[in-house]
């Protein structure tokens, strides 16, 4: 298992994250399914863990990943030295309930 399929292929699956994460990262705190936001945490605490390494080669692959330029320098420059004494829990799901049209659990996921 590992993973969670999320309903689609995985071309767009892994777009669909990259996307998800990036945001994530750009603005803090999105409102998502449970299913997605519990994708999204552990690529986004890696992507964290990646920018507390803090050299070249964490970078690019941070670069790899991620799809917007700005959201890896934040990442690096202001998201990273926040937790630089935290070894891992960087973010929280916080439950709403159920989405009107089709009643799939929405959460927010932000950072801690």
């Amino acid at each position: 298992m590992g993973y969670r399929k999320l309903g689609r292929p995985h071309d767009q699956r892994r777009a669909m994250l990259r996307n998800l994460t990036t945001s994530f990262l750009n603005y803090g705190r999105i409102q998502t399914t449970e299913a997605r936001a519990k994708e999204i945490k552990s690529i986004a605490e890696k992507m964290i863990t990646l920018a507390k390494r803090g050299d070249l080669h964490s970078r690019r692959q941070a670069l790899a990943y991620l799809t917007d330029e700005s959201v890896v320098k934040k990442l690096f420059d202001e998201i990273a030295p926040k937790y630089s004494d935290k070894n891992g829990g960087y973010t929280r799901i916080l439950k709403l309930g159920p989405r009107r049209g089709d009643a799939a659990p929405l959460v927010i996921i932000e950072l801690v």
